[in-house]
């Protein structure tokens, strides 16, 4: 494993590996939207609800369609910081770690992409 040297032991493995690729899907999805020149803010959503409606991977029903539908208008940060907690369950010192934010920044993301979600929610009937 490339740079294993570098782990320092004050944290825990599984959270440096996560970071890692959470880094590495950024990465990925950088390098992707920068070729179809396509962002991944809030001014395309529209756009990636369609290419999330049409692809073959996704096989959730109405409510997970529009859950994901309503994470795609959430900024990058508020997503991250959503999924891994509402999906990964992870706790807020281990986002805190891989994300090298402090929790209250942590707490005030996942409460606004929380109530962005609900926003949406109530919107989109």
């Amino acid at each position: 494993m490339r740079n294993l040297e570098k782990f320092r032991e004050d944290s825990q493995l599984y959270t440096w590996l996560y970071r890692i690729a959470t880094n590495e899907c950024i990465t990925f999805l950088n390098k992707k939207k920068q070729k179809q020149n396509v962002s991944l803010d809030d001014d395309n959503s529209s756009y990636l609800s369609e290419t999330l409606a049409d692809t073959t991977y996704f096989n959730g029903d109405k409510a997970q369609m529009k859950l994901q539908q309503a994470l795609l208008t959430l900024p990058e940060k508020q997503r991250l910081v959503f999924n891994m907690k509402y999906f990964e369950d992870l706790k807020y010192d281990e986002i805190s770690e891989i994300l090298g934010t402090s929790v209250g920044a942590l707490k005030a993301s996942y409460h606004l992409a929380v109530k962005k979600v609900e926003n949406f929610f109530n919107n989109n009937d």
